[in-house]
């Protein structure tokens, strides 16, 4: 049967696009420009050519309207808080000294001068900079990025629709500036931010902007009644202004809800909408509103976040939905193609089969395009790539690696005791602190040492042949002994082996596991100028072999300290890879456990007596809705004990997690039963200490006192600040002390001395504590 064709053709766009470049050009002329081997023209060449490769591809992929003021140096919040002026005290020299610079240093610190915080954006991998406000901040507007880039687009023939995260998300995004109270609420500033919009949607205008997208994914998360009429008075003033361009209200990874009640009554000119995190939810919520009568929908029906091909047939079937339910229907991903790769054309390594089955930045548009053709014309039109669709997609369902027996029966006998330590955590800490011998306030780190040019050599000189396999081993045995030996002569109590021989948290343990697939070239932003890899779960899970049982088991060979077993745990593994979405993703996080509970035994019986199973995206994967909590939280903190409950009551189980809002998960950071957790602490200033204290979090946690994000290196003085902090929320039998995260980006000089400098702050806040207590 034919579809009916769309009164007006459809049209093809994106909400945004990756940043970096094919080869990660925009990442190496930003880190040269740190390190004085770029100037600031040349980085600025360089990031003007990418866009213009964007904005090129996109055009001649079939998008009609491409979008301009989504890149970015470092994150687009951080470019928000430039165009309103929300520039925090302590970086202001540095801003009227030289921009880039200062934007760089409100990014990174220097260091005199910490950083703005950096957290999650949203439920993603993707962290953005806090704004910082308060009571007394004035908004000024400079538009002057967002106009450059719009000229620059519309020079070169495209028609532009300029990108700005939307007053209301950026307000909600915020947290009161340092010294600010901290109940402030940054969304009452609302009515002093309006007419900075207003003033830059005004400068858009005049550069020729027919369209601009205001992106609200805030409002896509459970909002009071409060935060809702400040969206309904946002765009109702907004939207009343004359002097502006047409406004495409944009939210996305998930439902709406009351807010789609709220912008629909606004007078805007369009909304877009996700119509895949969503499921059927904001087409039925669409439908009970009355539609958008006399309004543009940009539909999100092309997974922005996934790396799976699209289902042509079921996205044409929600289009031809909508089409009764607004003005004009054009097509979109579901968000912003910068949370998957770029290719994956350029993944030669894939077997061909499985590669037809993906889908990155490049072919989501070459989708979006297909699918907007099919609406304007009908099925009749596309009939080729319906038919090479169905064929793909049937291939995947039929294909060997997606099922495997064994591993499904065994995920089927798990039972409530594999989920349980055999003794309470109150009678496991006392076999353990007589096993482990450590004084009180230990200090450890969270695994990962700096990945040297020497290391990174030692790669690719395997890669290429150069050295053989024996060689490599070698140079990571001598990199393991420095990395001891520097632990043991700076006094730290629980050592690491450093992690030389791994290239990625989740990737070095996706290449030793059946199920997944790894890219060469599928790098995704995870912020400023870090880009991950993330291995592809395409299957059933399991673990042929140990995977790190032989490296722990040498660095504990030279020495008389503990030394961590370090392992990535079922949620990250899952959160950091692009999933399996054919099955519910608590069966996935089963068989990843299965498969890390097998490692953490092995590990234990070859003599470890202290393992580290690291959950950063616990908080990370939360649903953006409440009613959704629940059900996430019995499956993400069951796979964890899953994991870890296999070992003796005396070997000792640490968790990690870090840049997330830890606040609304402690109950489920309980419920994980690990005795040690280590959390980032350094940038909030402890606020999570409070938090645990604030719940009666009853086991051992370490708090960071070194902010690894930056460069600065904390002064013993500093860190010692923070651990007094912490020991106003944690008494200090139950209080570690440890960096904020691993410390693979940072280089050896500033690693030693901040190091140093922890392990001295530990030192001193001991010979403060009471005889009975130290």
């Amino acid at each position: 049967m034919t579809a009916k064709p769309a009164a007006a053709a459809a049209r093809a766009t994106v909400y945004g696009y990756p940043r970096q470049g094919q080869n990660r050009e925009l990442k190496k002329a930003i880190e040269g420009y740190w390190k004085g081997r770029v100037d600031a023209d040349t980085l600025r060449q360089t990031a003007a050519e990418l866009r213009r490769e964007t904005w090129q591809q996109l055009a001649e992929a079939g998008v009609h309207e491409v979008p301009t003021g989504d890149f970015s140096y470092y994150d687009h919040v951080l470019d928000t808080s430039v165009m309103v002026g929300a520039v925090p005290e302590r970086h202001r020299e540095a801003v009227r000294t030289d921009a880039l610079d200062g934007y760089f240093a409100m990014a990174r610190g220097t260091q005199d001068v910490a950083p703005l915080e950096m957290t999650k954006w949203f439920d993603t991998n993707y962290h953005y900079l806090v704004p910082e406000l308060g009571p007394d901040t004035v908004f000024t507007a400079d538009s002057a990025k967002q106009v450059a880039e719009l000229k620059e687009a519309l020079a070169l023939g495209h028609t532009p629709r300029p990108v700005l995260v939307g007053p209301v998300t950026y307000l909600l995004l915020a947290k009161a500036a340092p010294g600010v109270a901290a109940d402030f609420e940054p969304l009452t500033l609302l009515d002093r931010l309006l007419p900075v919009y207003a003033e830059v949607l005004a400068d858009l205008r005049a550069a020729g902007a027919e369209w601009v997208q205001l992106d609200e994914p805030a409002l896509v998360q459970d909002r009071t009644a409060a935060e809702l009429n400040a969206a309904a008075r946002a765009y109702r003033e907004l939207g009343s202004l004359t002097d502006r361009s047409k406004l495409l209200v944009a939210s996305y990874f998930g439902r709406l809800g009351e807010a789609l009640a709220v912008l629909a009554k606004s007078p805007v000119e369009g909304l877009a909408l996700d119509f895949t995190e969503s499921g059927a939810g904001n087409l039925a919520d669409l439908a009970a509103a009355g539609g958008l009568p006399g309004k543009r929908l940009v539909a999100g029906v092309v997974n922005g976040r996934n790396i799976w091909i699209n289902d042509y047939e079921k996205s044409l079937a929600t289009l031809g939905t909508l089409l009764g339910l607004a003005d004009h229907v054009d097509v979109s991903a579901s968000s912003s193609l910068l949370h998957v790769p770029l290719d994956a054309g350029a993944e030669h390594d894939i077997d061909p089969q499985i590669a037809r089955w993906l889908a990155f930045a490049k072919q989501k548009t070459q989708e979006i395009v297909v699918l907007a053709r099919g609406l304007s014309g009908g099925t009749d039109a596309i009939a080729a790539e319906l038919a090479a669709n169905r064929a793909d997609l049937a291939s995947r369902a039929d294909a060997v690696i997606t099922r495997d027996p064994a591993v499904r029966a065994r995920t089927a006998a798990i039972t409530d005791a594999d989920g349980r330590r055999s003794q309470p955590y109150a009678e496991r800490t006392v076999a353990q602190r007589a096993h482990l011998g450590l004084p009180m306030l230990p200090t450890t780190t969270i695994g990962s040492f700096p990945q040297t040019t020497e290391l990174r050599t030692a790669r690719a000189d395997l890669r290429a042949g150069r050295i053989d396999e024996a060689g490599y081993e070698e140079r990571i045995k001598d990199e393991i002994r420095e990395v001891l030996s520097f632990q043991e002569k700076a006094g730290i109590d629980v050592l690491v082996h450093g992690e030389p021989e791994r290239n990625d948290m989740v990737q070095y343990f996706a290449e030793q596991l059946t199920g997944y697939l790894a890219t060469q070239h599928g790098w995704v932003q995870s912020y400023g100028t870090r880009y991950v890899r993330p291995p592809v779960l395409a299957g059933d899970i399991s673990r042929p072999e140990p995977m790190t049982v032989r490296w722990t088991t040498y660095a504990q060979s030279l020495t008389e300290r503990p030394v961590k077993g370090m392992l990535t745990g079922p949620v990250t593994m899952l959160a950091w890879s692009f999933v399996r979405d054919d099955q519910p993703l608590g069966e996935t996080a089963r068989q990843v456990a299965l498969a890390l509970r097998d490692e953490v035994t092995d590990l234990e019986a070859n003599g470890t007596s202290v393992i580290q199973v690291d959950e950063p995206a616990l908080r990370e994967t939360l649903p953006l809705r409440a009613d959704e909590h629940a059900a996430y939280l019995e499956w993400a903190t069951e796979s964890f004990r899953l994991a870890t409950s296999g070992v003796r009551p005396e070997t000792q189980i640490h968790t990690h997690m870090c840049y997330a809002e830890f606040g609304d998960i402690v109950q489920a950071i309980d419920d994980l039963d690990a005795d040690v957790i280590s959390l980032e602490a350094a940038r909030s200033h402890m606020q999570v200490a409070r938090e645990l204290a604030a719940h009666g979090y009853p086991r051992e946690a370490g708090p960071g006192v070194y902010d690894i994000h930056s460069p600065r290196i904390p002064s013993v003085e500093e860190a010692a600040a923070l651990l007094r902090k912490g020991l106003e929320a944690i008494p200090a039998t139950r209080l570690w002390v440890n960096p904020d995260c691993g410390l693979k980006t940072r280089g050896w000089p500033e690693t030693r001395t901040s190091l140093e400098n922890l392990v001295a702050a530990a030192r001193e806040i001991r010979a403060e504590l009471p005889t009975e207590a130290a």
